[in-house]
């Protein structure tokens, strides 16, 4: 089976790494030249890489293809790319519907959106997919944890916290600059503020049959530290704004 994907920015750099360190049996992984710097170093790193011509070699040459673009792009090159009907197309793209990505690929091809994070590049986190596909999830399992979602609309909610991945990157960067201007050494402070989450995120995930709620009731004493952390924020609507924000992007999910 050969592997294409047409883009090769950051989402798709992740999964071609993931499964290049991964058990996925592959012949080979044909990419497009859209970033020929990324491109390059992935050929260079790992050994079944090629980079086709164009958009339409990476077709021509691939049983399964990626698309890892923008939407903006998306909708000016899908619609000129030439697919066949014995193809499976996995699509990144956040705002192209099931039904928008068949008007514009024409063929009968299995079609399937997927929205892997950064993460699988280290083979973890979830990926939801959409609709369900039995090869598709297990190809992914060897990625991460698959997430089969059977409706689309359905599906939004999860492509909308799929946006809190920067903020959440913004909130540990904050926390650990709050340290370094207090005299800790960048290495160190960094160190921590991302093992401490690390280690509060397996927490959690331990405690999936419970509320989360639960959680954030344990971790607070009467007048201690955790205490205040919480009641200032909500104080100030800094969840009231998160969740905002993801009414926001749902929003845009859902035009």
């Amino acid at each position: 089976m050969n592997l294409g994907f047409i883009g090769t920015g950051k989402i798709a750099s992740s999964v071609i790494t993931g499964i290049s360190n991964s058990k996925i049996s592959y012949k080979k992984i044909i990419i497009s030249p859209r970033n020929i710097k990324i491109a390059k170093n992935l050929r260079k790193k790992f050994h079944k890489i090629t980079i086709a011509k164009d958009n339409q070699q990476v077709i021509d040459q691939s049983d399964w293809i990626f698309l890892s673009i923008t939407p903006s792009v998306g909708e000016k090159i899908i619609k000129n790319l030439k697919f066949k009907s014995n193809q499976t197309i996995i699509s990144f793209i956040s705002t192209i519907t099931l039904l928008q990505l068949k008007k514009a690929i024409r063929v009968k091809a299995k079609i399937v959106r997927a929205i892997p994070l950064p993460p699988v590049s280290l083979r973890k986190g979830p990926v939801p997919i959409c609709p369900p596909n039995i090869k598709v999830k297990k190809f992914f399992n060897h990625l991460g944890t698959t997430i089969e979602i059977k409706n689309e609309k359905s599906s939004i909610n999860f492509w909308s916290t799929s946006g809190m991945m920067a903020p959440f990157y913004e909130i540990l960067r904050i926390m650990s600059d709050w340290l370094v201007k207090r005299g800790v050494k960048r290495n160190d402070a960094q160190k921590y503020i991302t093992s401490l989450f690390l280690a509060l995120s397996e927490d959690a995930q331990k405690n999936l049959n419970k509320n989360l709620k639960f959680l954030v009731k344990e971790s607070q004493t009467p007048k201690g530290l955790n205490e205040q952390g919480v009641k200032e924020l909500t104080g100030v609507g800094f969840f009231k704004s998160l969740e905002k924000t993801l009414n926001s992007i749902h929003r845009r999910l859902n035009k």
